[in-house]
């Protein structure tokens, strides 16, 4: 690889393949490690901040930083009839975020309760997925290639399975 030296964006870049955030301005590559990392790093270690118990039962939606009005908050989703036996370890969980990072990065948690079991009604899903289905059926035969129609059949005959 070579080094470009003094470009627009930067004072030294590589050519060649690179991340998705090196393509990106230095500000928004700040603002992502400053806001990102927090929320990654909390999903990452999930497991280890909570224990296996609550790790079954929530997990971390968003986290939103401190600023001049509200404190750091970090939003967490939790099945229903479990919302009380969060509550009562939220500084347990607050403290070990803390010690695991070194320093204060969650004042407050802020629990959305949410159902396991959804009902799901699958005469209404048939119902959608075959209206959907005809409408891409009168477009495929519109077309006038029949290797192309008979490869597109096929392709959503594979997608009707799923």
């Amino acid at each position: 690889m070579q080094f470009k030296k003094y470009t627009n964006q930067r004072n030294g870049t590589i050519q060649g393949l690179r991340s998705f955030k090196d393509t990106l301005p230095k500000n928004i590559q700040k603002l992502i490690n400053k806001k990102g990392y927090i929320f990654s790093e909390t999903l990452n270690n999930w497991k280890y901040i909570v224990g296996d118990n609550y790790f079954k039962i929530c997990y971390p939606k968003s986290f939103k930083n401190s600023n001049k009005f509200n404190v750091s908050t970090l939003l967490i989703m939790v099945r229903r009839g479990h919302e009380i036996d969060l509550e009562y370890s939220k500084k347990e969980i607050i403290d070990k975020m803390n010690s695991f990072f070194g320093h204060t990065v969650v004042e407050k948690l802020r629990l959305i309760s949410f159902d396991d079991e959804k009902e799901i009604n699958y005469e209404k899903n048939y119902k959608i997925n075959t209206v959907t289905n005809n409408k891409y059926k009168r477009k495929i035969s519109d077309v006038k290639n029949e290797k192309i129609k008979k490869s597109l059949n096929e392709l959503r005959k594979l997608f009707k399975k799923k």
